[in-house]
């Protein structure tokens, strides 16, 4: 199967759309409720509007996981010698330790600074993995 990847001109170019549609409904969605906790849309209750966001999210994230995983089983010596790749795996281990203590104190029930800030470290990590994705062709 990672043979395929390699030796079909369409397989891997496809992977990378899926992964990056991935980044874009977990990113795109991340930034939704993070606008909506700071203020913006106060009509939208911020439960509900969460509970669709981050289903679609982890949506992403999934998509984003299983082709990344695709990708590097397909050249792993390559990737952990790259230190974008590195530090990206890092960012994401970050950003998951972040959602875990974001949804263990009850954050968006609370909305306070604490919420906020954690938001803005998730888009900001986040955006950060995705640059180290990008980097991770130029290394």
């Amino acid at each position: 199967m990672f043979a395929g990847l390699q030796s079909h001109p369409w397989a891997y170019p496809v992977l990378e759309m899926v992964h990056i549609f991935g980044i874009a409904l977990l990113l795109g969605n991340l930034v939704l409720l993070e606008l909506r906790v700071f203020g913006r849309g106060a009509a939208l209750p911020v439960l509900p509007l969460a509970r669709l966001a981050l289903t679609i999210a982890v949506s992403g994230f999934a998509l984003a996981a299983g082709s990344g995983l695709l990708m590097f089983a397909s050249q792993p010596a390559e990737l952990l010698a790259n230190r974008a790749f590195t530090l990206k795996m890092l960012l994401i281990l970050v950003a998951g330790c972040n959602a875990l203590w974001f949804h263990g104190r009850n954050s968006l029930a609370r909305c306070d600074a604490a919420a906020r800030a954690q938001l803005v470290l998730s888009t900001l990590t986040w955006l950060a993995v995705l640059a180290c994705g990008r980097w991770i062709a130029y290394r």
